[in-house]
């Protein structure tokens, strides 16, 4: 009787300790842009693209998204769609003529993305002009396109109609955050000195932003 007493506690104690974290969600902010609401965002920007309405597009600038009154948490997802237009070139240095073409996610004063993109082809022998991402710049070296979800879509301004002008990227970051108010900020360095309109030569667009909260 008493092995069975002390087999069962051992059991218990095993099971408990060994129990995972149960997940409560709650999605606090989701936009498409699909309609006339940008409430929260300053510096909203909206055009179609491909049959939907963006947020952008964007160069040398972007956007804020600020949220108050959150309910506790622990963590916070953000996720969204990212379209990298046209002419970008990675981690290229020539010269501050083009690139490095760097991309940035800031919350709450803190840096959790600083990468760059690259948008070119391999030329005929073989080399092909690296970006960060799926990484952080500078310390990365992958091939055009690393990481992402679709590779064939059109072009914006000067690789308009082009197939594979423009590169999806499907974003998510989780992080440790526990304030009431969230302030997502969105940025991009790019440098193409030489292009009479940089905004046609390069932009960036998000779409489907999705922010959660997540307590353990």
């Amino acid at each position: 009787m008493m092995k069975n007493t002390i087999l069962l506690a051992v059991m218990v104690f095993f099971l408990a300790s060994c129990a995972k974290e149960v997940k409560n969600e709650q999605e606090v902010y989701f936009n498409d842009f699909e309609g006339q609401s940008t409430k929260g965002i300053s510096n909203a920007l909206a055009e179609k693209y491909n049959g939907s309405t963006v947020l952008g597009r964007y160069n040398s600038s972007g956007f804020d998204l600020t949220l108050n009154d959150l309910p506790a948490h622990k963590l916070v997802e953000i996720s969204f769609d990212l379209y990298i237009h046209d002419s970008w070139d990675g981690n290229k240095t020539s010269k501050g003529i083009d690139g490095p073409d760097i991309w940035k996610m800031i919350v709450d004063g803190n840096l959790y993305i600083n990468t760059t993109f690259s948008n070119e082809d391999c030329d005929n022998s073989g080399f092909c002009p690296p970006q960060s991402y799926p990484s952080d710049y500078p310390n990365a070296y992958h091939n055009p396109k690393s990481g992402a979800s679709n590779v064939n879509l059109p072009g914006v301004c000067n690789l308009a109609g082009k197939i594979g002008g423009t590169t999806l990227y499907k974003i998510t970051k989780v992080i440790e955050h526990q304030q009431a108010n969230l302030l997502m900020q969105c940025r991009d360095q790019l440098t193409q000195t030489n292009a009479p309109d940089p905004k046609c030569d390069e932009s960036w667009s998000i779409d489907n932003l999705k922010v959660k909260v997540i307590n353990l």
